[in-house]
């Protein structure tokens, strides 16, 4: 009798716990392909680069950019994301890269997971870390998931919901614990896998708040390896759930008013207020002048920003003021046409380095300053702008560099605070300056300064 109720006991407390402990469990992980990636920049010193790897080059695979990485590093790039590299759904589909089929495979137009390590390893022994970009809110519907109880948002009729405006995707269920867990273990496995170095997050208002703070608290349980966080999300409130920094959609919009609706410079420092309201020290916005979205839906800098000389202006404010700058590829080239989705129509066209070789001088010497000048990246910022000019300074450890950029076509006379005064070092062309009481500046003419006090 005690046997039989003894039985009956560890029954009931088996069909307690395994649900439980199915629900928590981590299936396993792939082993660790090569060492884990040293030289992840502090989070403080990144300059982004988005690679499109469909328009990439003539290929559109990962081949392309791995041999263009000597032309990245040279660029002074030290992070590099990849647009989605997993297999695309074909269902109800529009050949978009963020219709995602399957998270834990290489999608064979981009090449194999021994193409995709060739190129992680490549940028490594670049001292390139590799972000990969992780689209969590839905998924193709051709998708395996499709099949799963639960996985995703449904109707009042049963029908499984699509997002927004897009019609090419089913809505994943966040309700769903198991489905979280699922997403997780596939970005965990990557870094395993791949050996790559963090992930951006696509569209990271979709899923809920909390859903992220369970990614990265999973993710930083990874000892071996420093990973990248970002959330391309328009709100603070991202970096309350660990991430290292979230999408400049603000400032972008509020550039595009500057530069063609007259709009004060001075709404900047607005905008820099709200985007770092409760960030931690390290925590930044990714400021752009394009990426693929914009560039296909807006234009190009060249566009939206005054032309070779007005982009260059914008992207001095960009790269320096306040955030992480990132470059869209073939931005730094000078790229006159847009790269529109679903970005198989048209590949950058490399040849432009030659055209266009004072743009990538240009993006070269801005890039060069931000690595070696650790006031630039990491220095205290006080605005001191007009309704024209985006004026700053950077301060720290008896250093500081002085930033003016006419952001209109037109020349203006900037009166300089009498503290801005006097002697300064021209850090590109490493002469003497002396600024007056007032500065003539000629259309789009950006300076940058430096001086021990």
């Amino acid at each position: 009798m005690r046997n039989k109720i003894s039985i009956r006991l560890f029954a009931a407390i088996c069909c307690l716990i395994l649900p439980l402990v199915s629900l928590g469990q981590e299936k396993a992980y792939p082993p660790q392909y090569g060492k884990p990636f040293k030289g992840v920049p502090d989070r403080r010193d990144v300059i982004l680069y988005q690679v499109n790897t469909r328009a990439f080059s003539k290929t559109g695979d990962f081949a392309g950019v791995t041999a263009r990485l000597d032309a990245i590093k040279n660029l002074g790039v030290n992070v590099i994301y990849l647009m989605p590299i997993y297999p695309v759904g074909k269902l109800k589909g529009a050949n978009s890269p963020y219709a995602t089929m399957d998270y834990d495979s290489v999608g064979k137009e981009f090449g194999s997971l021994q193409d995709l390590r060739k190129l992680v390893d490549g940028a490594h022994k670049r001292n390139i870390a590799v972000m990969l970009d992780i689209v969590a809110n839905h998924t193709s519907w051709d998708h395996p998931w499709i099949e799963k109880p639960g996985y995703y948002v449904r109707d009042s009729v049963g029908q499984i919901k699509y997002p927004e405006t897009w019609r090419d995707v089913a809505q994943l269920d966040f309700k769903n614990q198991e489905l979280r867990l699922s997403l997780i273990h596939s970005m965990k496995s990557w870094v395993y896998k791949a050996n790559i170095d963090g992930f951006r997050c696509d569209y990271a208002d979709g899923p809920p708040l909390d859903f992220w703070k369970q990614v990265n608290d999973s993710l930083k349980t990874i000892k071996t390896h420093k990973l990248l966080m970002l959330a391309e999300g328009s709100s603070p409130k991202y970096l309350g759930v660990g991430f290292d920094y979230f999408f400049g959609f603000n400032y972008f919009g509020n550039l595009k008013s500057i530069f063609n609706k007259n709009k004060s410079v001075k709404s900047i420092d607005a905008l820099n207020e709200r985007d770092y309201k409760g960030a931690a020290e390290g925590q930044a916005v990714v400021r752009y002048l394009t990426n693929h979205d914009v560039n296909g839906s807006d234009g190009t800098p060249l566009d939206l920003f005054g032309g070779k000389k007005g982009s260059m202006a914008a992207f001095v404010v960009t790269a320096y003021m306040k955030g992480i700058p990132m470059i869209y590829n073939g931005q730094e080239i000078g790229t006159p046409f847009r790269l529109t989705f679903p970005f198989t129509s048209k590949s950058i066209d490399w040849s432009l380095e030659e055209t266009n070789k004072e743009v990538l001088a240009d993006y070269k010497r801005v890039v060069n300053f931000w690595n070696k000048n650790k006031t630039v990246r990491r220095g205290e910022m006080t605005s001191y702008s007009s309704d024209d000019v985006c004026v700053f300074t950077k301060v720290l450890d008896g250093e500081k560099v002085l930033v003016l950029s006419n952001l209109r076509n037109k020349s203006v006379d900037y009166n300089l605070p009498t503290s801005l005064t006097g002697n300064w070092i021209d850090v590109f062309g490493n002469k003497k300056t002396v600024l007056p009481a007032q500065v003539k500046l000629e259309p789009y003419q950006y300076m940058v300064l430096k001086i021990k006090h």
